[in-house]
C-alpha cells in the first residue's frame, strides 16, 4: 500500500487548506472585521430600505440614498440637539479623571470618600492600605484598558468604511447569495445552502435588530434615572451605557463598574442607590426585556454565551466579544441542518435497504 494513496493525499490537501484559510483570516482580519460590521450595519438598515421601497415603488439605489441621508439628517439634528451637553460633560470627564487616577494611586481617594461618608479614621486607613497594596494591579489594568480604546482610536478609518462598504450589501445581497449557491452544481446542494443561508440571514437580521432596540432602551433608561438620581456626569454616562449595551453581557458590566466607579471617585451620596439600580436594572434586562426582544431566533444558552463572549474576547478582543453571540447561533445552525442531511441520508439508506 502506498503511502501517499488517495485518503491520505485528501487529508493531507484539507489540512493544509485549513490551514492556508486560517493563516489568510488573520493576516487579513482588519478588512475582514470591516466587511463582517459593514454586513451587520447592512442588516440594521435593510428593512427600513425594504419598507421604503414598498411604499414608494422606488428602485434600490433610490431607496438606499434615501435611508442614508434621513440617517444623516437624524444623527445631526439629534448631534445638535444633545451633542454639545454630551460633549461638555465628557470633556469635564476626561479633565477629571487625571486628578481621579492620581488620587487612586495614592489611596488618598479613601481618606476623601469616608471623610464624606462617616467612616471612622480606622475604617479609612484599612481601605487606604488595600488600595495602595493592589495599587500596581489597579494601574496596570487601567493601562491596558487605556490602551485598547487607543487601539480603537486608530483604526478609525475602518470605521468610516464600515457605512461605505455597507451600501454594496444592502445593493447586491440577493445576487451575491445567488452567487454562492451557484458555485454548487448539485441540485440538492443548492437547496441545501439556500436553506442554511436563509436560516443564517433571519437569525443575523434579527440579531442586529435586538442589539439595537436593546442599546437605545438600555441608554434611555440610563440617562433618565442617573438624572432624576443627579449621578454626576448623567448625560455621558448613560450614553455610554447605552452603546456598550451592544457588547454581549460583557459591555453592561463594564458601563455598570465604570458608573459606579465615577460616582465613588466623586464622592456621589447615593451610592448604594446607583448599586441597587444598576443590579434591577441588569435583571429586568437580562431576564424580561432581553428574551422578548431576542425572541426564540438566537438560541443561545447564557452560559454557553458567556463562555464564548469570553472566549472570543481572549481570541479577537472587543470585536471577538461582539461576533461570539452571533458565531455560536451561526455554529448552531450549521450543526442542525447536518443533522437533518444526516438523517435524510439514513432514510433513503433503509428505504433503499427494505425495497431490496
Amino acid at each position: 500500500m502506498s503511502l501517499l494513496d488517495k485518503n491520505t493525499l485528501r487529508i493531507l490537501f484539507t489540512v493544509l487548506a485549513t490551514a492556508a484559510l486560517l493563516a489568510f483570516v488573520w493576516f487579513a482580519r482588519k478588512p475582514l472585521l470591516a466587511f463582517l460590521f459593514a454586513m451587520l450595519f447592512a442588516y440594521m438598515l435593510d428593512p427600513l430600505i425594504t419598507l421604503l421601497q414598498k411604499w414608494t415603488h422606488a428602485n434600490r439605489g433610490i431607496a438606499i440614498g434615501v435611508v442614508y441621508l434621513a440617517m444623516l439628517g437624524g444623527l445631526l439634528t439629534v448631534g445638535l440637539a444633545a451633542g454639545p451637553r454630551v460633549l461638555e460633560e465628557g470633556r469635564h470627564l476626561s479633565e477629571a479623571a487625571p486628578e481621579l487616577y492620581n488620587r487612586v494611586a495614592s489611596g488618598s481617594i479613601a481618606l476623601q470618600v469616608g471623610q464624606a461618608r462617616g467612616w471612622s479614621q480606622h475604617t479609612q486607613q484599612r481601605v487606604q492600605q488595600f488600595i495602595v497594596g493592589h495599587r500596581e494591579d489597579v494601574l496596570s489594568s487601567i493601562s491596558a484598558q487605556s490602551s485598547k480604546l487607543t487601539q480603537i482610536a486608530g483604526n478609525a478609518l475602518w470605521l468610516v468604511l464600515i457605512p461605505i462598504l455597507a451600501i454594496f450589501f444592502l445593493k447586491d445581497k440577493s445576487h451575491l447569495a445567488r452567487s454562492i449557491e451557484g458555485l454548487l452544481d448539485n441540485q440538492r446542494g443548492r437547496r441545501i445552502l439556500s436553506d442554511i443561508m436563509s436560516d443564517l440571514d433571519e437569525m443575523l437580521s434579527h440579531f442586529v435588530r435586538a442589539q439595537l432596540y436593546l442599546a437605545a432602551i438600555s441608554g434611555a433608561v440610563y440617562i433618565a434615572t442617573l438624572s432624576l438620581m443627579r449621578v454626576p456626569y448623567s448625560l455621558a454616562l448613560g450614553t455610554l451605557g447605552g452603546l456598550m449595551e451592544f457588547i454581549p453581557f460583557v459591555g453592561p458590566l463594564v458601563a455598570g463598574a465604570l458608573i459606579l466607579a465615577v460616582s465613588f471617585g466623586l464622592n456621589y451620596g447615593h451610592l448604594a442607590l446607583v448599586l441597587l439600580f444598576l443590579a434591577l436594572w441588569r435583571v429586568l434586562q437580562d431576564y424580561v426585556i432581553s428574551p422578548r426582544v431576542l425572541g426564540g431566533r438566537v438560541e443561545v444558552h447564557p452560559l454557553a454565551a458567556i463562555f464564548g463572549v469570553l472566549a472570543g474576547g481572549e481570541i479577537a478582543g472587543v470585536a471577538g466579544i461582539y461576533f461570539a453571540v452571533p458565531v455560536m447561533a451561526a455554529a448552531r445552525i450549521l450543526w442542525v441542518h447536518w443533522r437533518q442531511r444526516n438523517a435524510q441520508v439514513v432514510n433513503t439508506e433503509s428505504e433503499t435497504t427494505l425495497k431490496s
